[in-house]
């Protein structure tokens, strides 16, 4: 039987860590949430001057992430490209910045960014899922 992988909070920290370096680098001032394996939120830190709003879409963006274990992006492009229809899909919000976390091919949890362009806002989620893959996540 395979062990299920889980994010620990020191995991959680390394994860928001890295996106925070990428958004600090940048000058962007963002709102980064991430889940565990549940899909509960686990962290959530907000810079400082960030509008707060982007509490709760930075949430929603990885909660999209988690549900449907895809890319907010490549939801965002589905709606773009005509099917509109997936806006009336619970749970999604389409909109670049979201990102589902594996581990071995296990879903361990998602990240999910708000405060600048939307494609800003992938960037500094994928430099926090990068740091997934150096992770020994607990079995």
């Amino acid at each position: 039987m395979e062990l299920k992988r889980t994010l620990s909070l020191t995991d959680a920290h390394a994860i928001v860590a890295a996106a925070r370096a990428k958004a600090v680098e940048n000058n962007w001032n963002v709102v980064i949430a991430l889940l565990d394996d549940g899909g509960h939120l686990m962290l959530l830190e907000r810079a400082d001057h960030t509008q707060i709003g982007s509490v709760t879409v930075a949430q929603e963006k990885a909660r999209t992430a988690f549900l449907f274990r895809r890319s907010t992006k490549v939801m965002e492009e589905t709606v773009v490209g005509g099917r509109t229809v997936m806006l009336n899909l619970p749970g999604n919000t389409p909109i670049e910045g979201g990102l589902p976390l594996f581990s071995e091919g296990q879903l361990v949890g998602a990240i999910g960014v708000s405060g600048v362009q939307s494609f800003q806002d992938g960037i500094i989620a994928a430099a926090g899922a990068e740091v997934v893959a150096g992770l020994q996540l607990h079995g």
